[in-house]
């Protein structure tokens, strides 16, 4: 007689696989352990520092299908990079298993982002009586993960909810196979999980329906509450009393720039802005980021400072959803909980006592946050979803290169700051830091950079930084001790683009923005480059003017408006009749002048953002920024896109706009329209690009276009740019993945230290 099992045993293959990827912390191994069931396959699947490892054992037929299945069927938030498999020696395999985590490499897997709260959770908070209103609720498939881990590989006791015993239901859970919980690493309930407490100045509640009844309360009465979130607190209003936004802004001592705007519903957001298809997708993902999209109406005045668009998002946290139920407005300001430009506050105890000073009640839970992180801030061009800003939601996803750039970091910028970390053929962004100016987030950048180190397993060997002397993130790798690159700010930008892209060869690189130190010591902006991710040709640039009160003369543009002009007219300048020239005329300008003449702390600049500043001030429309970029921010949210006209430029090697500036006084003088003068502005400025483009190509036979820096963040610029290029045949690469401001600069940085050292030209 035949024993049956043995021949099954000897026509069974048996085979290893490693999916690598993001494939922990999403749910992967339960979805490995179901597939396995599915095609009645034995085995293993753990989780490693680098990998899901899995050893299968059956019928070679039912293997290859549970192969293919594991990318065509993978759970919705996973990025699976690559799934290699090989033959192995067979086992004596009774079930199919998911083992302990092991860790005993130095590559480590992708760590998943925090996701937004899934549907399910949602309803689970309906009916399932130890969760009902239960603001932690979460599951394989939603949840925080990034803001709680604190080392590899996603385990329970490596995040900040190993304080957090399971209780005999969610345990049953977490064990279960056939539940969406099992092996979900921050399941809890409200019996055995993290709970909130509202802090008030005489009294506190911990009871979740009487804190929502609370916060509700106080949102309606025009109260601030400050709340923690995800990855830090924020502060929260009716996004609709306008008295209570203006005293918001009094106490963070944030004038007029725009506040974001959580809605409790698409619906409701769909009856004060323009939501296509695409935005609603992006509003509804699960990285749920702040959207900038077009108000129907001015409706929020006092949240946006009278500008066309609005920050808006839904809610991502079980605890927005509780609250909008008690809610009567439709929106709240939801925005960073912190002070001018320090990081967002994480710490209960330091969120009582600073966040106190501006808010009525504060809102803590007793779950640390180890790793602080913003929300994100996107929009769409040209229908694709461009980051400005990358934290929750996306960091710290790698992005994917072409090349090695193991063990270098990038410093960044001064300005959103992002650090960047090479593993491999990764490149691994930190989450959005901020301005490097104040001590505190340069201790928040010196902290976060260690435990990205530790987390990675990563012992840096070069480290790569901006060519400015005086950048915080500069002096970071002078005392590093390491083998250092410093990096031209603008190459950066360009090589950034090129890295998103997998790009690596002569391009045409397009980079303008506000501020970057030049190899010739003056400040550029407006640049023309030919390069590649070695070195660059700076073809052409913007005309040199001097910047008044150098660093001032961003907070107040009508410095480079006198500028300007003085260059333009000598000083009789002043005799010209129009507005501006009576509202500077109370500003010493006489000593502006003298300072020019005898180069007291006016440096050079080609800056394309002190140019928008310029125009911005002499229609005098924004004299004074009240926040950065606003100027420019402001003149792109006037333009009339129906007027096609532009100024006339002078080409060369400088660029110069003298005709511009002599063309918008005349027609400031002829009584034209300020939206008429920002879109003919705007129109130059594109026609710019496009002809010294065509030079370019023309000379040295390039047909790849790059553009980057943090002017294409105009909408307006970015969209037709793309379009004019394209239509003379280019081939354009812009950003997507990652900021094309300064946030991005840590990875061009990483890309050209990677290059110069497989080159040897380090």
């Amino acid at each position: 007689m035949i024993n049956k099992s043995k021949t099954q045993n000897i026509n069974n293959e048996c085979k290893v696989i490693q999916v690598e990827g993001l494939v922990q912390g999403v749910g992967f191994r339960p979805f490995i352990y179901r597939l396995a069931k599915q095609y009645q396959l034995k085995g293993f699947v753990e989780n490693r520092s680098n990998c899901v490892f899995i050893k299968i054992q059956g019928n070679p037929k039912n293997i290859e299908q549970f192969i293919s299945s594991i990318k065509s069927k993978a759970p919705v938030v996973s990025k699976i990079k690559s799934v290699v498999s090989r033959i192995s020696e067979k086992e004596n395999f009774k079930d199919f298993t998911i083992v302990k985590s092991k860790d005993f490499t130095d590559k480590v897997s992708e760590i998943s982002p925090d996701i937004a709260v899934c549907k399910e959770c949602l309803q689970d908070m309906k009916v399932q009586k130890n969760r009902i209103n239960y603001p932690f609720i979460n599951c394989t498939n939603c949840g925080p993960r990034f803001s709680i881990i604190n080392d590899f590989p996603y385990d329970r006791e490596k995040t900040t909810m190993k304080n957090f015993s399971m209780c005999e239901k969610c345990q049953k859970e977490y064990d279960d196979v056939s539940d969406r919980r099992f092996h979900a690493q921050p399941v809890a309930c409200s019996v055995c999980g993290p709970h909130y407490e509202l802090v008030l100045k005489n009294e506190n509640f911990k009871e979740i329906n009487l804190i929502t009844d609370k916060v509700a309360e106080f949102i309606t009465a025009g109260k601030i509450v400050a709340i923690k979130g995800i990855g830090g607190f924020f502060i929260a209003c009716d996004a609709f009393n306008e008295q209570t936004v203006k005293h918001l802004r009094k106490l963070k001592n944030r004038e007029s720039k725009p506040f974001a705007v959580m809605f409790s519903s698409l619906e409701k957001l769909k009856i004060y802005a323009e939501v296509n298809n695409l935005q609603e997708e992006v509003l509804q993902s699960w990285q749920r980021p702040i959207l900038l999209i077009e108000q129907k109406k001015n409706y929020f005045s006092s949240v946006n400072a009278g500008l066309k668009t609005i920050g808006a998002m839904l809610p991502y946290m079980p605890f927005h959803h509780l609250l909008f139920e008690k809610l009567k407005t439709d929106a709240i300001v939801l925005t960073s909980g912190n002070f001018s430009d320090e990081p967002i506050i994480i710490d209960n105890k330091k969120a009582i006592e600073k966040l106190s000073k501006i808010s009525d009640a504060v809102l803590i839970y007793n779950r640390d946050i180890y790793n602080r992180s913003d929300d994100s801030v996107v929009m769409i061009a040209n229908d694709k979803i461009r980051i400005s800003r990358r934290s929750r939601g996306y960091a710290p996803s790698p992005i994917h290169l072409n090349f090695s750039a193991e063990g270098i970091l990038a410093t960044g910028a001064e300005m959103k700051n992002c650090f960047c970390i090479g593993k491999g053929k990764q490149a691994i962004m930190s989450q959005h830091i901020g301005e490097l100016t104040n001590f505190e987030n340069y201790e928040f950048y010196c902290e976060t950079i260690e435990r990205f180190k530790q987390l990675f397993r990563i012992s840096p060997s070069l480290i790569t930084c901006d060519m400015h002397p005086d950048y915080l993130s500069t002096k970071y790798a002078d005392n590093s001790g390491l083998e250092k690159i410093r990096i031209q700010h603008h190459h950066a930008h360009i090589a950034s683009c090129m890295a998103e892209n997998i790009l690596d060869e002569k391009i045409i690189g397009v980079s303008f923005d506000g501020t970057g130190f030049g190899t010739d010591g003056n400040i550029w902006g407006g640049e023309f480059f030919i390069c590649d991710l070695v070195d660059f040709e700076r073809y052409a640039h913007f005309d040199y003017i001097p910047l008044p009160g150098g660093d001032k003369a961003t907070k107040e543009p009508w410095r480079t408006g006198v500028s300007y002009l003085y260059k333009i007219f000598g000083a009789d300048f002043l005799k010209l009749d129009f507005p501006f020239i009576d509202f500077i005329k109370e500003k010493n300008v006489e000593l502006i002048i003298k300072a020019i003449d005898k180069k007291i702390n006016c440096p050079l600049t080609s800056s394309a953002g002190r140019l928008f500043d310029t125009v911005a001030a002499i229609i005098n429309f924004c004299t004074i920024s009240t926040f950065e970029a606003e100027a420019p921010i402001r003149l792109e949210s006037i333009l009339d896109e129906s007027c096609k006209e532009k100024y006339s430029f002078t080409k060369g090697k400088t660029i110069s706009f003298d005709l511009t500036i002599k063309e918008i006084i005349k027609d400031i003088k002829s009584g034209v329209s300020n939206p008429v003068i920002s879109s003919k502005f705007h129109n130059t400025i594109i026609f710019v690009i496009l002809e010294v483009s065509n030079e370019i190509r023309k000379k040295y036979n390039l047909n790849k276009i790059v553009l980057s820096g943090g002017t294409f963040q105009n909408k307006y610029i970015l969209e037709n740019v793309e379009k004019l290029l394209i239509k003379n045949k280019y081939q354009v690469f812009t950003h997507s993945k990652i900021p094309t401001n300064d946030g991005g600069i840590a990875l061009g940085q990483l890309a050209i230290a990677a290059k110069r050292r497989k080159l040897k030209c380090v």
